[in-house]
């Protein structure tokens, strides 16, 4: 029905078991479902047609790296309709939320429907070859909206945008949570403008998160999260590092399997989850980045 975009890396097909053993109550805070393409169509105005993942193979997953819930982020792929997610949250008694991706003309009581299925986020993506420009009037009244249910905008964009985008960022009256760290230039310092911004953001705006998730994203030096290698990605190491220990109880992390649009390699799931000590070096840390922090995000309320 639908044929794959050229070149589409699929998902690592049996990752090993990570070494690093997860605290109980671990949450995958950034993942998707995709499709199945036959049942969950993908959206027409797409700018990429991934392969299948269900929520089964997603649950699958998240059972044998050893995480509790999950947190199913909307893809692009999908655009506004989020019923694959929605499907996913309603057959998985209580182990996951959901962030969907919703119009100007959504209704108050589609908004009740998916929070009472779950859901507990809009996201609004700025990345410019992933998703056409949605004006910010609109978005900033979608955020209006759904701060009396207690949810939260996650904001995808890349950290040379930042500067434009900070006075939109800064005037959501929301908790906002950021992905994959604002995506830096990691052969740059890590005390250089670019990040120092990003840090600066964060210490400045409380109500800012960040996820330190996708190093198979952000590096540039590898190496990669394959071949039984442990110590993948140290470009990122100090990034993500520095983002935990300065902010430990305002920080998430997920695999983002299926991981899509990835170009270089698609990296074992397994491998990805040791990363984790790397970047949270203590118990305290790993438990708040795992259990404490996502569990009073999307489960407290």
């Amino acid at each position: 029905m639908f044929t794959k975009t050229p070149g589409w890396l699929d998902w690592y097909a049996g990752p090993s078991k990570p070494q690093f053993k997860l605290p109980p109550g671990s949450v995958d805070a950034h993942c998707h479902v995709f499709g199945p393409g036959d049942q969950f169509p993908f959206a027409p105005e797409r700018k990429y047609t991934p392969c299948d993942a269900s929520k089964a193979q997603l649950f699958a997953l998240r059972d044998h790296l050893g995480f509790d819930k999950n947190v199913i982020v909307q893809a692009t792929c999908h655009g506004a309709d989020n019923s694959a997610l929605l499907d996913a949250l309603k057959s998985c008694d209580d182990r996951a939320r959901g962030v969907v991706t919703v119009k100007r003309d959504v209704t108050d009581r589609q908004l009740q429907d998916m929070h009472a299925a779950g859901v507990r986020g809009v996201r609004f993506n700025f990345v410019k070859r992933l998703v056409d420009f949605t004006p910010k009037d609109e978005l900033m009244e979608i955020a209006a909206r759904i701060a009396p249910l207690g949810w939260h905008v996650v904001i995808y964009f890349e950290a040379v945008d930042l500067p434009e985008l900070w006075d939109f960022f800064t005037a959501l009256p929301t908790t906002v949570v950021v992905d994959h760290m604002g995506r830096p230039d990691v052969s740059l310092p890590v005390d250089g403008p670019q990040f120092e911004l990003f840090i600066k953001f964060m210490r400045e705006y409380p109500n800012v998160w960040s996820k330190v998730s996708c190093p198979e994203r952000l590096s540039v030096t590898g190496p990669p999260a394959l071949d039984g290698e442990r110590n993948a990605y140290r470009d990122v190491v100090p990034f993500a590092r520095k983002i935990v220990e300065t902010f430990p109880d305002r920080v998430l992390w997920g695999t983002d399997w299926p991981h899509p649009n990835l170009k270089d390699h698609m990296p074992d799931d397994g491998l990805l989850v040791d990363f984790i000590p790397h970047i949270a070096t203590t118990s305290e840390l790993q438990r708040k980045l795992l259990v404490d922090n996502p569990t009073r995000l999307y489960w407290g309320k």
